[in-house]
């Protein structure tokens, strides 16, 4: 499989040049508003009625946000269609938010690098309809002829398929039209791909600190710009300098211990990145735990990636930070997020199970943890 990889990316290469810059900054302060929003997976919709909702884009998909910051957590592609959608949109907020003296954050997720990398095991097929153009039928016949004599060059372990008629439509059958320009412009130093690598993974805002998952052990006391620079360096195909496992499942890209591990055995690691980072808390998307914003470490971790199990709406749920005081937005309405301590947690959890109708994941989380802290006391 990695041998195919090596020969689709190969055969992709000689159409591009150079990679953009990466920016330095890794951290803001000061900042008055902040919106947080994870994982999108494709969501074009949702994305858009929460950037509405928060107050950062007009009905023209135009910047209004101002001063304000907004944090994509990572984990804009895969499962769902419209992913070029969210890109685009990012792509034309990003300048007009600097103007407003705001600022767009893409952060850098795992399913950014799984793209990047050729991994597409979690790419809707409507993804590659995307890019489907006129041309697309004459672009992959060449991009056809290019891989067969790539495959004939470097020919597998177990040698070479027989490549007749019946080959050509499977092959044809894993690579629908769009399939070549989605890789292209996914690709290191494609449209899609050279941006992504010019973003950060870990950033600090204010007292807090974003990424997409969280930080192991090995990486809590990392220092976030050459983490930065590692994860952009390894996205554009060349070794980390500095941290060599950085895309590995202790790094800021894949680590769930913040968010699946006991508290009681994940806290030091906790304190450690509070510390070393110098905030008071971590928010992260990329794990799925219930269907609102999660907080743990009586809220010195916020999860705002949101689970949505089948037979259940979409709360849309997100963070949003005003006057220093984070809120989350569930189904349109605002619930302070106070989780100082378990009780605190367990009061917030009703307030957001309530508006569900006491019914749904957050009702079924609320009544079964906070009974196991009540029983704790």
């Amino acid at each position: 499989m990695k041998t195919m990889f090596r020969l689709l990316l190969a055969a992709l290469s000689a159409l591009f040049l150079t990679a953009a810059p990466a920016f330095a900054q890794a951290q803001w302060d000061n900042v008055p508003r902040i919106v947080a929003i994870a994982d999108l997976e494709g969501d074009y919709d949702k994305f858009a009625d929460m950037l509405r909702t928060s107050g950062l884009i007009s009905a023209q998909n135009t910047w209004i946000g101002g001063t304000a910051h907004l944090v994509q957590l990572g984990d804009i592609p895969d499962r769902g269609p419209n992913t070029r959608m969210i890109m685009d949109l990012l792509m034309r907020l990003e300048p007009q938010a600097r103007r407003a003296g705001g600022h767009v954050h893409a952060l850098i997720g795992n399913h950014e690098a799984m793209n990047i990398e050729g991994d597409l095991r979690y790419t809707d097929p409507r993804e590659f309809a995307a890019f489907a153009t006129r041309n697309s039928a004459r672009v992959r016949d060449q991009y056809y002829t290019r891989f067969i004599r790539n495959l004939r060059r470097n020919p597998p372990a177990g040698g070479l398929p027989v490549i007749d008629a019946a080959y050509r439509a499977q092959w044809d059958a894993e690579h629908p039209l769009g399939w070549v320009e989605h890789r292209q412009a996914w690709s290191p130093t494609g449209y899609y791909g050279r941006w992504i690598a010019t973003h950060d993974a870990v950033i600090r805002i204010n007292d807090t600190l974003f990424l997409h998952a969280g930080l192991g052990p090995e990486y809590a006391s990392a220092q976030r710009p050459l983490m930065n620079n590692d994860v952009r360096a390894a996205l554009r195909g060349r070794a980390p300098a500095t941290y060599p496992t950085i895309m590995s499942s202790t790094g800021p890209l894949w680590y769930r211990g913040l968010s699946q591990n006991p508290e009681a055995t994940e806290t030091a690691n906790l304190e450690t990145v509070l510390r070393s980072q110098g905030v008071a808390r971590v928010i992260v998307g990329h794990t799925k735990v219930t269907s609102t914003v999660l907080p743990r470490f009586n809220g010195r971790v916020l999860i705002a990636d949101i689970a949505v199990p089948r037979g259940h709406s979409d709360p849309h749920a997100f963070l949003i930070m005003e006057n220093g005081a984070w809120i989350t937005v569930h189904r349109g309405q605002r619930v302070p997020v106070t989780a100082a301590t378990p009780q605190a947690t367990c009061d917030y959890l009703r307030r957001i199970a309530a508006i569900d109708g006491d019914a749904g994941p957050v009702a079924e989380l609320t009544r079964t943890q906070c009974a196991a802290n009540a029983a704790a006391r």
